[in-house]
């Protein structure tokens, strides 16, 4: 800086030009400073151009270390021209104010950081989490899996978005929801209840309503989920250990409802 202020005695003044490329701010920086009258140029050529002094520039140097600690232009007049303002406490304010946007930033980084995981994993929990969560029989590695197969798909993109955001409480009532809705089904075949009557459609649709959890399930792309409950050995397992051929029974059910819909199942589509 005390090149730069020798420099403008020198020449009896700086253009602005020559100020913001000394001082490393913009032109239209220096002009808005000068229009509000925080940092006016003290001289003026014989042609009308502005020039900045030595004690201008000494100024501007103030403004720019206040502004790269984050001050406002208010506050950093108050500090350069009010006697009365405390400039420590100015200071601690501005520091406590970082402290917060930090935090922030913490969490953002940690939101991003969820939403990377999800993408790319499915569930932004630990395999002991998802064990705890779902149970035992778990298989961690099953949204990979998933992944591999649906990752470029927009519903996998509506689930990975909601599963970023959902702590380990709202994944077990999730769970605890998807249990009940099996025990309901199982009571359902038990009790004789036969695809297409109100009560298995209630079940058809109480599924499509826990399943918008993770992304919009129209009933052709519930036909899909349901056939592939009956075909995948997986899917079909696990339903038929809750009671064997429920998984058939369940695509029965939700095939009847989509035809009461209007729905073909045989043509139905992944939407």
């Amino acid at each position: 800086m005390t090149d730069v202020f020798r420099d403008a005695d020198a020449a009896e003044g700086l253009t602005v030009g020559q100020v913001s490329g000394r001082l490393g701010v913009t032109v239209r920086a220096l002009h808005h400073w000068d229009e509000i009258g925080l940092a006016t140029p003290s001289l003026r050529t014989p042609a009308g151009y502005r020039l900045y002094t030595a004690a201008d520039l000494q100024r501007l140097h103030r403004i720019v270390v206040y502004r790269e600690l984050g001050l406002g232009l208010d506050r950093i007049r108050a500090v350069l021209d009010d006697a009365a303002t405390d400039v420590p406490g100015a200071l601690r304010a501005q520091r406590a104010q970082v402290t917060e946007r930090i935090e922030r930033l913490r969490e953002l980084g940690a939101g991003l950081d969820r939403m990377i995981d999800a993408h790319e994993r499915g569930l932004p929990l630990t395999a002991e989490q998802q064990a705890e969560l779902f149970g035992a029989d778990w298989d961690p590695q099953g949204p990979a899996r998933a992944r591999e197969v649906y990752g470029d798909t927009l519903q996998w993109r509506q689930f990975a978005e909601g599963a970023a955001g959902r702590d380990p409480e709202e994944w077990r009532a999730l769970s605890e929801a998807t249990a009940g809705l099996e025990r309901a089904l199982a009571d359902a075949m038990d009790a004789g209840v036969r695809p297409g009557t109100p009560d298995a459609d209630a079940l058809v649709d109480r599924h499509r309503e826990l399943f918008a959890s993770y992304f919009p399930l129209t009933r052709a792309m519930q036909v899909c989920l349901a056939r592939r409950y009956e075909s995948d050995p997986g899917f079909a397992a696990h339903y038929d250990a809750i009671r064997p051929g429920l998984s058939t029974w369940f695509r029965r059910a939700v095939d009847a409802s989509a035809r009461g819909h209007g729905v073909d199942p045989e043509t139905a589509r992944w939407e």
